[in-house]
């Protein structure tokens, strides 16, 4: 039975869904599903530069941005100072462990199961 009052709730009304979360790119300014962008947070170090910090879980504390996985999106945000505004700090910010990262784990363009053919 449907949820209209007369009897229990369907069983598609009562199925938790996980939502769709959209975020948009910080070098191109593109909306994507978060699946297919990597957040990024500033940490402090101790010279007056931010470091960057992939945070591909999701998981880090702070004002994190995203961005396309890509050595080109990263030049891209560099060049626009989009990481500054996004995080909202005023230092010189090091790229360089989201650069190892992108690096190490690049960008797999087939989105499609590996066990669909």
């Amino acid at each position: 039975m449907d949820n209209n009052g007369l009897g229990a709730p369907s069983k598609n009304a009562t199925q938790h869904h996980r939502p769709i979360r959209v975020r948009t790119c910080i070098a191109h300014k593109t909306r994507h599903h978060d699946s297919h962008l990597l957040r990024v947070v500033a940490t402090q170090s101790e010279s007056a530069t931010v470091i960057l910090v992939p945070d591909p879980h999701r998981r880090l504390g702070g004002r994190g941005c995203w961005i396309t996985p890509t050595l080109e999106a990263v030049e891209l945000a560099e060049k626009r100072n989009a990481f500054r505004r996004a995080l909202r700090v005023s230092a010189q910010v090091d790229t360089g462990p989201v650069r190892k990262y992108i690096a190490a784990n690049p960008l797999d363009l087939d989105i499609r199961k590996k066990t669909e053919h």
